[in-house]
């Protein structure tokens, strides 16, 4: 079973999302809301994928987690934001970006790419709304941004 961790500082959204993961077949091994806690976690738990908000709590960023990881290879990592277009996040600080709100279909989907472009380098169309990925360069078949309706 693919172990995934959530560092979301808003409890209600970090519930919701435990509940749609577990319900798709990913097994949730912890959750956190700051950036100290997460790595922890990950260097404790060592996942498959990461779920990280952007904003965290205690004023971290998202992007402080991968960065303070012992060792993150082979770790997929998805940052969920609810500012679109601002991020600045590059290939080295993760996979791919969903903007909140997304739906439940749209995260788990968004996890099944990020497992498959760091299983395989490249990813299979159709994408999620809201869905970007960072390491374009690396999935020629796929790098165009989702449809925004």
């Amino acid at each position: 079973m693919v172990k995934v961790v959530i560092a979301e500082d808003d409890l209600l959204i970090a519930d919701l999302l435990e509940d749609v993961l577990v319900g798709a077949g990913f097994e949730v091994c912890g959750m956190a809301a700051s950036v100290g806690e997460a790595i922890d976690l990950c260097n404790q738990r060592h996942p498959d994928l990461a779920v990280i908000d952007m904003r965290l709590a205690d004023g971290g960023r998202g992007t402080e987690i991968v960065a303070g990881l012992e060792d993150h290879t082979g770790l997929g990592v998805l940052y969920a934001t609810g500012n679109a277009g601002h991020t600045g996040l590059i290939a080295s600080d993760g996979d791919a970006c969903i903007t909140k709100p997304y739906q439940a279909a749209d995260i788990v989907r968004a996890l099944h790419l990020v497992r498959e472009l760091v299983e395989t380098g490249k990813t299979t169309k159709p994408f999620p709304r809201n869905f970007e990925l960072l390491r374009q360069g690396e999935a020629p078949e796929s790098n165009s941004h989702a449809t925004r309706n």
